[in-house]
């Protein structure tokens, strides 16, 4: 290689070196999902949350999880194939097991929930970052569960209430329609397991709910250390903690709330600024820094192109 040549190739290889290789180190600054309505322990304690965020549940959560849920949609175990009852420990269910999420683990009785009626339909929120396919499966801790012991496997039943088989992903959500038991009081916890059938993954979910008189006589539900307002069925086109969207949750005719420290805001029709997942099922397409690099990165190969002519010209 003539010293003309090696000259050219070094002074194009550190011009477009530095931006190449952002290209390919970054990956999805967002992974996958979780459930919004009713609101789940992650998503409420997450930045996204809203006022439920400062709660002392979610404040006593973060602290001991030695860091904010701001991945709140990446609460996922690889190659559970199933096996969820003998892979995630007792007392874990909330994270999964998963030490950057232990905070979720914690018992106790004023996590931020969502009132709902026995018996009512509910359409679970479930909004995704990134789509998958798979199937959804929802629980409800059994009659007589104690919220301010360790969730355990036995605090759930056999088998789900509902199951849902690649639902549909519709402005960023997946919408789970269920029948709730109708034999529920007091507070609950519905446990969401998502294995996905076009990754290895399985997501894990708390959302705690309180039930309230099926007679719906409109008064205010309370459990302990946490007030909950009371409205009918499981809510429609409300916010979650804080005024930010949460999800429609029902068909019942009034909506429910979530409550968090401050009362939750009705619906006032404003956009929904939920993050919106991508409608395919990979697992996601460049982000829109890695866009701008690449744009950067053909300017920058077409400058160096025309310099190396230059210099061969000459």
């Amino acid at each position: 290689m003539s010293r003309m040549t090696a000259h050219r190739a070094a002074l194009t290889a550190a011009l477009v070196t530095p931006f190449l290789l952002p290209l390919w180190a970054a990956g999805p600054a967002r992974a996958h999902g979780a459930p919004t309505d009713p609101v789940s322990r992650v998503y409420a304690c997450s930045p996204d949350g809203g006022s439920a965020a400062r709660s002392a549940a979610c404040r006593a959560a973060v602290a001991a999880n030695g860091g904010p849920f701001t991945l709140w949609d990446n609460l996922r175990v690889p190659d559970v194939n199933g096996q969820d009852r003998r892979v995630i420990p007792d007392g874990k269910l909330c994270s999964g097991g998963l030490p950057a999420y232990r905070g979720l683990d914690l018992a106790r009785s004023d996590w931020p929930s969502t009132t709902l009626t026995p018996g009512a339909t509910l359409t679970m929120k479930y909004t995704s970052t990134i789509a998958h396919t798979g199937t959804f499966k929802l629980f409800l801790t059994k009659q007589g569960y104690d919220p301010t012991k360790p969730l355990t496997w036995s605090a759930l039943p056999a088998q789900p209430f509902a199951a849902v088989k690649d639902p549909a992903l519709t402005n960023g959500a997946y919408r789970i329609p269920a029948r709730l038991p109708s034999d529920r009081t007091g507070h609950h916890v519905l446990f969401t397991i998502w294995q996905n059938s076009s990754t290895t993954d399985t997501y894990y979910s708390c959302s705690d709910v309180v039930f309230r008189a099926a007679s719906g006589s409109g008064g205010t539900t309370a459990a302990p250390s946490a007030t909950h307002a009371a409205g009918g069925g499981s809510g429609t086109g409300k916010k979650a903690p804080g005024g930010s969207p949460a999800a429609t949750s029902a068909t019942s005719p009034a909506p429910s709330r979530t409550t968090g420290p401050a009362a939750p805001r009705e619906s006032t029709g404003a956009p929904d600024s939920t993050p919106v997942a991508s409608t395919s099922t990979a697992r996601s397409g460049p982000s829109a820094p890695m866009l701008a690099g690449g744009a950067a990165a053909v300017l920058v190969l077409t400058g160096g192109a025309a310099l190396a002519l230059r210099l061969r010209r000459r």
